[in-house]
C-alpha cells in the first residue's frame, strides 16, 4: 500500500487517478485549490483519502499539504503532478498575461510541488514522480503552441529529473496523453484567446474549430488512462515517457519520422561546422 500525492485531484484525470489508487487500497493526499471539491466526490469519506486545499502557484500551499499528508500517513511514495489547464491561441495573438498565468500553473506549479515533495522522497531513497504532460508537449500544433510550450517545459524538467533522481532510487515518468474524454475541452480546463489577427486564420483557425467540436468526442477512455497511470507505479522498469492513446502514438511517430528525415537531409550541413 503506497501513499499518493495528487495535484488537481478534484476533477478530470486527476480525480480518476485518485479513485483508481484508492480502489487498489492505496492512500491518497488529494489536493485542489478547494478541498471541498474533492470531498464532494467522496461522500463516504474513505479512510485512505486526505483532501487538502493547495494552490500550486503558491509555494507555501503544496508544502503545507505535504506536512498534512506526512502527519496523516507518515510517508509519500508517488507524486502526481496533474494540475494544469489548456490555452488556445496563435502565439502572437496570445496576451502576455494569459501566457504567464498558464506557465504559473503548468510549469512553476509543478516546480513548487516538486520542491515540497522531493525532500521526502530523497530521504526515503524511494518513490515515483509522475508528471502529467501531453502529446502536445512532444509535438505541438498551430493555435496550441503556448500550451504545448508549457508541456515541452515539463518534458525537459522530467528528463533532467530522471537522471538526477535515478541514483537515489526515485523513478520519473512523464505521461503524454492524447485526447481523453474528460471535461478538458468544456471550458473548465481550457482558456481560449480571441482570434485577433486575420493572417492566422488559415494556420490556427482549423485547429480552433476542431477543438471547439471535439468536446465529448475525444478518442481516449479516461478510466483506462487512469488505470494505466496507476499501473506504471507497479512496473519493475517504468518508462521515462508513456504515450496514452492511438492519437498520441501517431503524433509521436510522425514527429520522429520528420526529425529523422530532416536530420538525414541536412546532415552534411550539421556536420560541416566541425573544426
Amino acid at each position: 500500500m503506497s501513499v499518493w500525492f495528487v495535484t488537481g485531484a478534484s476533477r478530470g484525470l486527476g480525480a480518476l487517478i485518485t479513485r483508481e489508487a484508492l480502489d487498489r487500497g492505496h492512500r491518497v493526499i488529494a489536493t485542489a485549490r478547494d478541498a471541498s471539491a474533492v470531498e464532494r466526490a467522496y461522500p463516504q469519506r474513505p479512510d485512505g483519502l486526505l483532501a487538502v486545499s493547495a494552490d500550486v502557484t503558491e509555494p507555501g500551499q503544496p508544502a503545507a499539504a505535504v506536512e498534512a499528508g506526512l502527519a496523516a500517513f507518515g510517508r509519500i511514495d508517488v507524486v502526481v503532478n496533474n494540475a494544469g489547464y489548456g490555452l488556445v491561441g496563435a502565439v502572437e495573438e496570445t496576451s502576455d498575461k494569459a501566457v504567464r498565468a498558464l506557465f504559473d500553473v503548468n510549469v512553476f506549479g509543478v516546480l513548487n510541488t516538486l520542491r515540497a515533495t522531493l525532500p521526502t522522497l530523497r530521504a526515503q531513497r524511494s518513490g515515483h514522480v509522475l508528471n502529467i504532460g501531453s502529446v502536445g508537449g512532444f509535438a505541438t500544433a498551430p493555435a496550441v503552441g503556448l500550451y504545448g510550450a508549457s508541456k515541452f517545459a515539463l518534458e525537459g524538467i522530467s528528463e533532467a529529473l530522471h537522471g538526477e533522481l535515478a541514483p537515489l532510487g526515485i523513478r520519473v515518468t512523464v505521461v503524454e496523453p492524447g485526447g481523453l474524454r474528460t471535461d478538458f475541452l468544456s471550458g473548465t480546463s481550457i482558456r481560449v484567446e480571441p482570434a485577433t489577427i486575420a493572417d492566422y486564420a488559415a494556420g490556427a483557425g482549423p485547429v480552433r474549430e476542431a477543438l471547439a467540436q471535439a468536446d465529448g468526442r475525444q478518442p481516449g477512455d479516461p478510466l483506462k488512462a487512469a488505470k494505466a497511470v496507476v499501473d506504471l507505479t507497479e512496473a519493475d522498469e517504468p518508462p521515462l515517457r508513456l504515450q496514452l492513446g492511438a492519437d498520441a502514438v501517431d503524433r509521436v511517430e510522425a514527429k520522429l519520422d520528420l526529425v529523422r528525415r530532416e536530420l538525414d537531409d541536412w546532415r552534411d550541413v550539421a556536420l560541416s561546422i566541425r573544426i
